[in-house]
């Protein structure tokens, strides 16, 4: 005896249902990752933005203090400003050490200047980015 058609299709309709929750909760999920991802590295640019002004500050004060020039240089240097613009650099960006090996640096050579920051990402991210600016300061 051949079974109705109405018993061949039973169920199909929990299938389909099944399988558009399926397909629906992947997409929820690739959202949920493209969003922590967006988040992730809009946080990543705004610490790379405050590591470019943070340079550029201390750039301009070489500009104004032409004179003064190889006192900036981290290595060598005496400028007693280079104290206060590093614990500015340290409160503003993360996994600094002042003194240590993710310490901001300054290297003079002649008239070009190379200011190099350091930073780690929060939440336990142990990769260290790094922003150097080089600019050459000519005697007005």
């Amino acid at each position: 005896m051949r079974p109705s058609l109405r018993n061949r299709q039973s169920g199909v309709a929990l299938l389909e249902a099944l399988v558009g929750i399926l397909i629906f909760s992947i997409g929820i999920l690739a959202i949920m990752a493209l969003q922590a991802e967006a988040i992730r590295n809009t946080v990543e640019a705004r610490y790379r933005n405050e590591a470019a002004y943070l340079a550029n500050q201390v750039i301009g004060q070489m500009w104004v203090d032409q004179a003064n020039l190889s006192a900036y240089d981290t290595a060598s240097g005496t400028n007693g400003n280079m104290t206060a613009w590093r614990t500015r650099v340290a409160d503003r960006l993360p996994g600094i050490t002042i003194g240590g090996t993710n310490s901001p640096e300054i290297d003079v050579a002649g008239s070009q200047v190379t200011v190099t920051i350091f930073w780690k990402l929060p939440g336990g991210d142990t990769a260290t980015r790094q922003l150097s600016v080089v600019a050459q300061i000519n005697p007005s």
